[in-house]
């Protein structure tokens, strides 16, 4: 595992194929978990405890779609830098693997599985990341295959 460059440095060159990181601790409420899931996703297992605790997975969950917005900060604060990051064409295998519940903290791994140079726009290029959210006991609880475009350095 390495650290790379911190985010205000990191150009194209910096992702380097092969490059495994890991970032942050980012602890989940439950009133977050409630909060996003009556704004974004009213099932009763996201936004209702009693109901949660007798559904299927035995209590309160985050909707995948919160386990991919804290995902995100993570990758925004951590991985991808303002000084470089042109935005994303999207992402691929996005797999939610385990539940996110209330009192987790979650990491994010990275490993840089591609980075080409941009044939048409050479100030800039491709980073593919293998990216994993895992909670504290080690248990990957999203994956996904992230697609950035990234300025080389000038």
């Amino acid at each position: 595992m390495s650290r790379p460059q911190p985010t205000a440095d990191r150009w194209f060159e910096d992702y380097v194929p092969g490059t495994t990181s890991e970032f942050g601790r980012l602890r989940v409420t439950a009133d977050d978990v409630v909060d996003f899931g009556r704004r974004f996703d009213p099932q009763p297992f996201h936004v209702d405890a009693e109901a949660a605790a007798a559904g299927p997975f035995g209590g309160l969950i985050a909707s995948g779609w919160h386990t991919c917005a804290l995902m995100m900060r993570l990758l925004a604060d951590e991985y991808l830098s303002p000084v470089s990051s042109l935005g994303s064409p999207g992402v691929d295998e996005l797999r939610w693997l385990a539940p996110v519940r209330p009192g987790d903290e979650l990491t994010l791994r990275t490993t840089v599985a591609e980075a080409r140079l941009s044939r048409s726009k050479p100030d800039r290029g491709l980073v593919r990341t293998r990216v994993e959210l895992l909670d504290q006991g080690g248990t990957v609880v999203l994956s996904m295959v992230a697609m950035n475009l990234v300025r080389t350095r000038p």
